[in-house]
């Protein structure tokens, strides 16, 4: 595990997984192990939602489709040290375009037991301590034109009865966000959330146009930042949210504030 640490913050990132972020004593994580959910944090990419209405397979521009299972192939690689510092750290995934990757959620909650996507890209990863806020960035490199969606998803953990959720003009309860159910609630076109508990946290974005808020259980909530809601939309319909690789590097930031 990599831990960072400056001033009164310190990180714990395991294989690339956020699993700990504590200031002044308080941990803003959801715990592996804990009530609601398995991981910490994940990325969804290159697709967000569900596709087991069209047999798993997503429509792109390039030959008959591509078979991901819900929120994409990428959280089935496993991420590779790059660099290393007090402060920082950088981690990579790279995919070369037709491999067929063995699905986790196969045979219990889905029948496609190998995923594949018909590109090839790199995806970076990196954490940067600062004095008061955590920085993530992720950076997507690859083939000019090459679809995708992005979602970061960290679950918070929840230290009081009666936390909330405030966005520049909303008020969103716990139970509004337990209401939705696996859906999860859309929080459209928003910058910033901050997380109401014991202690604040603020996450702003950049790159990212949406979150989106989910949780099953009162002791953790996912405030995820979204390039596109597909819960709107029928899953055939699906590849309308994909945003398309330039020249340049695609770059997204999502800032933990405390």
């Amino acid at each position: 595990m990599v831990q960072l640490k400056r001033g009164n913050c310190t990180a714990g990132i395991d294989k690339g997984e956020l699993i700990s972020f504590i200031f002044e004593e308080h941990e803003f994580i959801h715990q592996k192990g804990s009530p609601g959910w398995r991981s910490a944090d994940t990325e969804m990419f290159p697709i967000i939602g569900p596709l087991n209405e069209t047999g798993f397979r997503v429509q792109v521009p390039r030959g008959s489709g591509a078979i991901q299972d819900q929120h994409g192939l990428l959280r089935e690689l496993e991420y590779e040290l790059i660099s290393q510092t007090g402060t920082s750290v950088i981690f990579r995934k790279e995919y070369e375009m037709g491999t067929r990757v063995r699905n986790s959620k196969f045979p219990e909650k889905s029948d496609k037991e190998w995923l594949f996507w018909p590109y090839s890209f790199t995806f970076e990863k990196s954490f940067e301590l600062k004095e008061d806020n955590l920085e993530i960035t992720f950076t997507i490199s690859g083939e000019r034109d090459m679809p995708f969606m992005l979602g970061y998803h960290p679950a918070f953990k929840l230290h009081t009865d009666s936390p909330t959720i405030f966005t520049n003009d909303r008020k969103i309860t716990l139970d509004e966000v337990l209401v939705v159910g696996s859906r999860a609630l859309q929080v459209e076109n928003c910058k910033s959330i901050t997380l109401k508990d014991k202690k604040d946290i603020k996450i702003e974005i950049e790159g990212f146009e949406h979150f989106m808020c989910w949780t099953e259980v009162k002791n953790m909530v996912c405030i995820e930042p979204i390039t596109f809601y597909p819960y709107a939309i029928a899953q055939r319909e699906l590849h309308t949210g994909f945003q398309y690789l330039a020249d340049a590097d695609a770059v997204f930031k999502v800032t933990l504030k405390v």
